[in-house]
């Protein structure tokens, strides 16, 4: 197909930037030759910043980006970058902050204005192409810089000045290692400052519809896993119920696709039924830890079925076929938002025939539609009570119903798929190899042990730099990694290394996270301070160096920094990690209390630090078997587990533990170890004990 324009995005590989490849404006990729043309010709530079299953991001391009008469003003006054958000997320933590500045609010798609040495001092989201929304429209935008840069230039550089410090001082924070050095978390923290965080979430509790906050409503997994934590260290029973209401009401929602599987992004309403459309790979990674930690404590079929499902999803929708997973799905297909997922009565009833009254009931599906006309699938009774209500039994209505879900997805897989985006995170699928891994635990399914390693084995054979070091690349598209990896990437590998150890305690994962902690410790430290630059230092590409300490839609890397530094110096006895996990939780401890829902993986931390982690070591003969026994029967947040049938490991936890004729479970906490157990119960009761429950 032949293009009046192209630009000098055509020879990029992230789907976003691709998606804008044909538009008059003259965009450029973030890099040397885009911004010394602005130095060159002393341009302000523009700054657009999204994502490829942005709604409102395709509603700009459409409007504005697409229009030449538009394009022409902006080639003729800015030099114009476009940024994938997920390529480069350095870049857009900057430049979001400077909007936030600016605005009091943030979001994409994100346009900021630069000077021509990429210091921001005007920036907003979506504008309109007329006045609309209370917003300028994007020429008068357009127009008025362009007359303030002739006419007002030393305000607008001043101005750029002031910004590029705020942003600068905004993440040094942070209390220096000699202000909480020798810190003794069990006497200055306690069980009431968990009990503190615990209320200060509960403040925001949706105790109706579940979640936190109301609309625009987010998953927020990581404040219902501190909740199923609490339950586990405290007994607290209100936790539980809030934690396990959330995840229903979600189950339930428009969020989940109850037809193909998987989590959206967020929820426009209270009520979880209409979502976002976008799928990303993150969300629904974190979305299984919490289902399996729920399933752990409930055993409940319901989040055993949406594990499976979820899964599923992934690997019909988003998996590369040598064992990576893709990044996103669009919201739109055919330039309307969620036209993929939402249904007519009628048509359901045509696909289905005599089971579409059941199905339509169940499924709130009706006449009018329960969104513009249309219908998204939701339950508002559970399924026991809906079966009983129709006089079925439950065996019958799950088979009828999953019968009907089959017939639906394959019809819906006929229309047009909203787009893919195929590029490959190395920190999302560090989460969702994590997930997997996690699932493949609880579950003993070797399918999902297999799915984990084998994405495992990309991520390390395609995302490593060489083979003699802990390097990383960030994305990875078409045979080709791009970009030095970031804080979070390498964190959240980490973790994931940890994780995948528990599926069958090889020892290689282990060493893969000591190296790559050495790594990061020696590239990302800031020598002022506990915490971890976002960036490598060797990235001089940006105007500052941030730290990333908030949670956000994904995890703060600091905070998942802050966890396997405590994990490592248990099972590595490095105890100057152990003592910096301790500074780091130390100098954000305030925030924790005060804003849990911000800082939720913290908060697991504080968590865990305060009761002390459960360090597990199973050695003997049928060890590997009782360990996969115990990991799955028992809901033990926050283990550290050794095991090993034989002796003589240079492992701390298995040191002076010489295997006899029969299996020993020993059990260790804050420098304190019971006498070995000898049975898989007896050790839970151990446990329990120790917990004062």
């Amino acid at each position: 197909m032949a293009h009046k324009h192209t630009n000098n995005l055509i020879n990029e590989t992230s789907p976003y930037l691709l998606q804008h490849a044909h538009n008059p404006v003259q965009w450029y990729p973030w890099g040397k030759e885009a911004l010394n043309k602005a130095k060159q010709e002393d341009k302000m530079i523009l700054v657009s910043i999204g994502y490829s299953a942005c709604h409102w991001c395709h509603v700009m391009e459409r409007e504005s980006f697409e229009n030449e008469e538009t394009a022409a003003i902006m080639n003729r006054h800015f030099i114009n970058i476009k940024i994938d958000r997920e390529e480069r997320p350095d870049l857009d933590h900057i430049y979001m902050d400077a909007v936030q500045a600016i605005s009091g609010s943030g979001g994409w798609p994100l346009n900021v204005f630069l000077t021509p040495d990429t210091k921001p001092f005007y920036g907003g989201t979506y504008f309109p192409p007329v006045r609309a929304f209370n917003r300028a429209s994007w020429r008068e935008v357009l127009h008025s810089l362009a007359q303030s840069w002739k006419e007002k230039r030393n305000e607008i550089e001043a101005q750029a000045e002031n910004l590029t410090a705020h942003i600068s001082d905004a993440g040094n924070f942070a209390a220096s290692p000699q202000k909480v050095f020798g810190i003794d978390f069990r006497k200055e923290f306690d069980i009431a400052t968990l009990q503190n965080i615990f209320s200060a979430l509960m403040k925001s509790a949706d105790t109706v519809w579940g979640g936190f906050g109301k609309a625009p409503k987010f998953p927020q997994t990581f404040s219902i896993q501190y909740l199923l934590e609490h339950y586990y260290y405290t007994g607290n029973t209100e936790a539980l119920k809030q934690a396990l209401l959330s995840i229903d009401k979600m189950l339930d929602g428009g969020i989940y696709d109850h037809v193909g599987g998987g989590l959206a992004r967020y929820s426009t309403d209270e009520q979880w039924l209409v979502p976002h459309f976008e799928k990303m790979l993150y969300d629904n990674a974190l979305l299984l830890i919490v289902l399996c930690d729920a399933y752990q404590i409930t055993k409940s079929e319901k989040y055993k079925y949406a594990i499976d499902k979820t899964i599923l999803f992934l690997q019909n929708e988003m998996l590369h076929p040598k064992g990576g997973f893709y990044a996103a799905l669009d919201a739109d297909s055919e330039g309307e938002e969620g036209k993929f997922y939402v249904w007519d009565k009628r048509e359901v009833e045509k696909i289905l025939g005599s089971d579409a009254a059941l199905f339509c009931n169940f499924f709130d599906i009706t006449e009018q539609g329960n969104w513009e006309g249309k219908n998204i699938l939701r339950v508002l009774k559970p399924e026991d009570e809906f079966a009983k209500s129709k006089q079925l039994g439950k065996e019958f209505f799950l088979q009828m119903k999953e019968t009907c879900l089959r017939k639906l997805l394959a019809e819906r897989n006929k229309r047009i798929r909203p787009g893919l985006d195929d590029k490959i995170i190395l920190g999302w699928n560090a989460l969702a190899i994590k997930a997997i891994a996690k699932a493949a635990i609880v579950l003993q399914d070797k399918n999902y042990k297999q799915l984990a390693k084998n994405a495992f084995d990309f991520v390390i054979g395609n995302f490593s730099v060489d083979k003699n070091s802990h390097e990383m690349r960030h994305t990875w598209k078409n045979g080709i990694a791009k970009y030095p990896a970031f804080l979070d990437d390498y964190s959240y590998l980490i973790e994931a290394c940890l994780e995948m150890h528990g599926l069958d305690f090889d020892t290689f994962y282990l060493e893969k996270a000591k190296g790559i902690c050495s790594h990061v410790i020696e590239n990302f430290s800031d020598s002022d301070n506990v915490f971890f630059y976002y960036t490598h230092y060797a990235q001089a590409d940006t105007i500052t160096r941030k730290k990333e300490i908030y949670d956000g839609a994904v995890p703060s890397g600091n905070a998942v920094m802050a966890k396997v530094l405590y994990a490592l110096s248990i099972i590595f006895e490095e105890s100057g990690w152990g003592l910096r996990a301790e500074q780091m939780a130390k100098s954000v401890s305030e925030a924790i209390i005060k804003y849990p829902s911000s800082f939720g993986v913290w908060a697991s931390l504080l968590q865990q630090k305060i009761n002390g982690a459960d360090e597990v070591t199973i050695i003997g003969t049928g060890a590997f078997e009782i360990s996969a026994s115990l990991q799955a029967s028992y809901y033990l947040p926050g283990k550290i587990m050794m095991v090993s049938q034989e002796g003589g490991s240079k492992f701390p936890m298995l040191r002076n533990k010489e295997p006899l004729d029969f299996i020993q479970i020993f059990l260790c906490s804050n420098y304190v170890c019971s006498p070995p157990f000898t049975t898989v119960e007896a050790f839970i009761s151990g446990v329990k004990q120790r917990q004062n429950r």
